[in-house]
């Protein structure tokens, strides 16, 4: 190593680390470093061989470090290549010309730049690799190889180091949390983080940042599971009404007989029980947002009502006789397709005109399955320690690809109550599927064992479970001894479940006329 390279290497460690903060030492590193070599970013990246994806933890440009959490899903053709050993330092100076590079730059946004990636690997094991980018083609040459090669074993250390330190930091802060939580003061769980918000949900999140700085109504619309209430917390919380009430209504869960009290409030003596007046949700979400979830399911009288809202921003009480002004943002969601139920006379033309004014669509899981690793990790981090478990399991070899290859009919809730039964089944283990049978074309399920097929998915006891109790009540569904009753469900709750479930009442009627013949 000639003078000029000793006096680098010394320079380049000793600002590496100067701090256990890795973001800080990649930028004390990157302003050193520029000025010996063409350089314009600098990334930490760790291969996640279960996840099948390389994750961006840290990162450095010329203003400044920042912490990073971008899970990118990989190829069959990089997996296979990230699982040779790897060469020390990689040269590319076209990304089109390297699979692995081509994937990461295009997925980051530099496909015309060249770049150096030094291989990390600490006592045998690969940690991930070190990513050094410049702006252009054909920047690089060997004489920068030779420069930074000796820094690869002061870059694992220093990144093995900081690994150590943030599960450090990560413990302390999930006993602050714990110990903010036992005085009643855990944060809002409104303010939940979006996963996929740098890939599949990135068109949602730009329009969601478009609409939060307007007072319009939104109607955010997916199918049931695609995490349409997280859409609506980013909405209020990135608004000027964050610090203001953010009021959650399930139009779906209220008995029918309580709709209007519960939405709009009663005075006292208004109905039986009536004993005070009380305010209803609408008036709790003054001057901040009110969110209606399942707005479909609302009857026609309530329809009328949350109109005047919109229209004139007054409400009435139940029993009342002055109408109340609020200053109030109207945020609905449904899975339903209202323009049908429009036509059929089961939803106000006006309604749908007032609250569709910025329409939001969250698509499926199956449109975004390159959310899949990034949800897989964040349910299984977050998961293991309410759940007891001494480590945080990883998914086996094989076990991605096969989550991946599934449609998800229940898109993100359906994956989590997957990955929820396999962590309890599976415990400390590597987690696997076999154990559950998933509805679906032959083609795209995930592979099951031989036994799992005589076990009847959660769908399909779901599904026996609601005919027995239809059968029991002869077919009815609401009041005394009818179905609802029986299962402890809503009547509008229940109807839902059984358009998903593919339940139906002539089923049962048939069976009671074949038992008369």
């Amino acid at each position: 190593m000639g003078s000029e390279n000793q006096t680098f290497f010394r320079q380049a460690v000793l600002r590496l680390c100067s701090t256990l903060d890795l973001e800080r030492g990649l930028h004390a590193f990157l302003e050193y470093a520029r000025h010996h070599l063409p350089l314009d970013q600098i990334t930490v990246n760790l291969y996640e061989k279960d996840l099948a994806s390389v994750r961006v933890i840290a990162g450095a440009d010329q203003e400044g470090g920042r912490v990073m959490d971008l899970v990118s899903p990989l190829s069959p053709g990089s997996r296979s290549f990230l699982d040779r050993d790897p060469v020390p330092v990689r040269m590319i100076n076209d990304p089109a010309s390297d699979l692995l590079t081509s994937e990461m730059a295009k997925r980051m946004g530099h496909q015309d730049a060249s770049f150096l990636i030094l291989a990390l690997k600490l006592e045998g094991r690969r940690l991930g690799a070190i990513v050094m980018r410049a702006e252009g083609i054909d920047r690089y040459a060997e004489s920068h190889v030779r420069l930074v090669e000796p820094l690869i074993e002061p870059f694992a250390i220093s990144l093995a180091n900081f690994l150590k330190h943030r599960e450090v930091v990560y413990l302390k802060a999930a006993l602050a949390e714990e110990n903010r939580f036992l005085r009643g003061e855990l944060e809002d769980s409104a303010k939940a983080e979006i996963v996929g918000a740098s890939f599949g949900l990135k068109p949602v999140l730009e329009m969601v940042t478009r609409v939060a700085a307007t007072s319009s109504p939104v109607l955010i619309l997916g199918e049931t599971g695609v995490g349409k209430e997280l859409i609506a917390n980013a909405i209020h919380y990135a608004s000027d009404r964050s610090q203001s009430p953010f009021v959650k209504v399930n139009c779906g869960a209220i008995p029918e007989n309580l709709v209007e009290s519960e939405l709009f409030g009663h005075e006292k003596g208004a109905f039986t029980g009536a004993a005070t007046a009380r305010k209803g949700r609408f008036e709790r979400a003054h001057k901040g947002t009110i969110f209606l979830d399942e707005v479909g399911e609302l009857r026609p009288e309530v329809q009328v009502r949350l109109l005047r809202v919109l229209q004139s921003g007054d409400i009435e009480r139940v029993g009342g006789q002055k109408p109340v002004k609020l200053d109030i943002r109207v945020l609905a969601a449904t899975h339903q397709n209202l323009e049908e139920m429009v036509e059929r006379g089961e939803f106000r033309e006006d309604l749908y005109f007032r609250i569709n004014v910025f329409p939001v669509t969250v698509p499926p899981l199956r449109e975004r399955k390159e959310d899949i690793p990034a949800l897989v990790s964040h349910f299984v981090r977050k998961r293991a320690p309410e759940m007891g478990l001494n480590t945080t399991p990883h998914l086996a070899p094989g076990e991605m690809d096969r989550l991946q290859a599934y449609d998800w009919p229940g898109n993100v809730r359906e994956l989590f109550n997957l990955l929820e039964r396999a962590m309890i089944l599976c415990g400390d283990a590597p987690l696997v599927f076999d154990h559950f049978r998933i509805k679906e074309d032959p083609e795209k399920a995930l592979p099951t064992s031989t036994d799992s097929d005589l076990f009847p998915t959660l769908d399909q006891a779901m599904g026996e479970h609601i005919f027995r109790a239809l059968r029991i009540s002869q077919g009815r569904i609401e009041g005394k001894d009818g179905a609802a009753e029986l299962l402890g469900l809503n009547p509008s709750t229940l109807r839902n479940r059984m358009k998903k479930l593919g339940v139906r009442k002539k089923r049962v009627l048939s069976e009671r006329i074949s038992r008369l013949m």
